[in-house]
């Protein structure tokens, strides 16, 4: 896919790696044992869902305020732009963007659940 003359490409990161191919798991487990509908695998399908939108525009989420990105992020992989997207069931998809003159990349740093998200942005439970 291309926007405005550019190569999109949608890249995960190790963390985000691990979720995903987490929930693939348990979704063929789920699959295997003719569970055909979870919350994993409802998870799974936005995950995809989203994946595609950002190939058609890598900028469909909401970005997050410079002053609100979390410490994590900045520190970890030095973001300089964060843009979140609702997954099912509360869970987000968290990104940024990069881009150069030939591509832009939306690398995909964290497929996170309500509490890991709370958390990493350091919203407290009431």
């Amino acid at each position: 896919m291309r926007f405005k003359g550019k190569e999109i490409k949608i890249v995960l990161s190790e963390e985000a790696t691990e979720e995903y191919n987490e929930l693939n798991r348990i979704v063929g487990s789920e699959l295997q044992r003719g569970v055909t509908s979870s919350i994993h695998q409802s998870i799974l399908r936005s995950v995809e869902r989203v994946k595609k939108w950002l190939k058609e525009n890598p900028f469909a989420g909401e970005q997050v305020q410079k002053s609100l990105i979390p410490q994590y992020y900045l520190n970890k992989y030095g973001v300089t732009n964060l843009w979140r997207i609702e997954l099912s069931d509360y869970w987000r998809l968290i990104y940024t963007i990069q881009s150069n003159e030939v591509e832009i990349i939306d690398f995909v740093l964290d497929i996170v659940n309500h509490k890991k998200y709370d958390k990493i942005f350091g919203y407290k439970g009431k």
